[in-house]
């Protein structure tokens, strides 16, 4: 079975502000305290990912690798004008940032 969490995170009973909108800062507003049951990255109870705390990590691993090798250039007039590409998950149309390579990895 294949829950549309993506139907979830958008909806607008749930979230202060725009649900459409890409904006990461929504989890340190009002909309810290949401239903655990509407973002749901990894699923939930004891079908959760058991991979969840290696992916994290992993993610956090890579990040400071990478870093030191990019410069973050403003995105352009497109930031955050709502839009998202959807297969299995939901991915922001326009992030909001461009990433330069400041040298070969």
């Amino acid at each position: 079975m294949l829950i549309p969490t993506s139907i979830l995170s958008r909806d607008p009973r749930y979230w202060w502000m725009n649900a459409e909108l890409f904006y990461p800062g929504r989890f340190l507003g009002e909309d810290k305290n949401h239903n655990t049951y509407v973002f749901l990255p990894f699923g939930s109870g004891h079908c959760q990912c058991i991979g969840q705390d290696v992916a994290r990590f992993e993610l956090k691993v890579i990040l400071a690798t990478l870093i030191p090798h990019f410069t973050f250039i403003h995105g352009g007039s497109d930031v955050n004008t709502g839009g998202h590409g959807q297969r299995l998950s939901v991915i922001p149309k326009y992030i909001g940032v461009k990433i330069k390579f400041d040298s070969e990895i």
